[in-house]
């Protein structure tokens, strides 16, 4: 569906459902230069199994207009925006990535309308190369190859994949190739406040880790859920892109976790 946040259109996938404001939302932010592809499994489960969903693409992102955050505490405002626009009064929150930072910027500021918290291939701080930056201000295009290269995990370089005939290294670089990378990856390296805003934290959180993440490692997540005081899950062998290209385990740890959130609530 679309809707407009900030007069300006807001692409928003549901997972192939209506939007209902009256069952319990989730809502997922991808990451950078990513959209909605990110969360194709995971929001039709959930949308199909007594939830509503919402995977918007972020500001300037693939069928969203407006201008990307060029700092990652502009996602804060239009968030609480985006929540009143469609009539969320609150919502789990699951981010990937620059995604995640996004929602500490929200939880800071309204931590009241989130009921629970996930992180996924992610940490509280995500420190971007210089050239890696620079690139894709040159070429979004190579900063894309490099950061598939690099984002994968071993599997997904030899072919694996969780839809057979689709390659997500292949789909993902299309998709990052034209969206505003390099923005997104100055607002990452500029943001410094993250581990602060998770230590005041109280909302329920979670962590979705990978093994042979080699764009926010394994060291740097774990060092978030310890600030947390969470036992994360480490899926192994899978690379930054858990969503796509471990979609499954993905989906497994988040029904565990929101499930459990779910139940305590009702």
């Amino acid at each position: 569906m679309e809707v407009t946040v900030n007069k300006a259109p807001v692409y928003v996938a549901t997972g192939g459902k209506a939007f209902n404001p009256d069952l319990p939302t989730i809502v997922f932010l991808h990451g950078s230069g990513g959209d909605h592809r990110t969360w194709a499994l995971q929001t039709r489960w959930f949308a199909y199994h007594g939830y509503s969903v919402l995977a918007p693409d972020l500001p300037e992102h693939s069928l969203s207009g407006g201008n990307a955050f060029k700092k990652i505490e502009e996602s804060s405002p239009w968030l609480e925006t985006f929540f009143k626009t469609l009539n969320v009064k609150s919502a789990h929150i699951v981010g990937h990535s620059q995604g995640f930072l996004s929602a500490l910027a929200f939880a800071k500021d309204h931590s009241d309308k989130i009921l629970s918290l996930t992180a996924i291939g992610t940490a509280a701080s995500i420190p971007v190369n210089k050239a890696l930056v620079e690139m894709a201000q040159d070429s979004a295009d190579r900063a894309a190859y490099m950061m598939c290269n690099w984002g994968f995990g071993p599997a997904a370089h030899l072919g694996e994949s969780a839809v057979p005939g689709m390659q997500p290294i292949g789909i993902s670089r299309a998709i990052m190739s034209r969206n505003p990378l390099a923005t997104d990856l100055q607002a990452c390296a500029d943001y410094s406040e993250g581990m602060e805003i998770v230590k005041g934290l109280k909302m329920p959180m979670h962590c979705i880790l990978a093994s042979a993440d080699k764009m926010t490692p394994l060291k740097s997540g774990l060092e978030l859920a310890k600030a947390a005081g969470i036992t994360p899950t480490i899926i192994k062998n899978r690379g930054h892109m858990l969503p796509l290209e471990a979609p499954k385990e993905t989906l497994d740890a988040l029904r565990a976790f929101i499930g459990r959130q779910q139940t305590q609530t009702e």
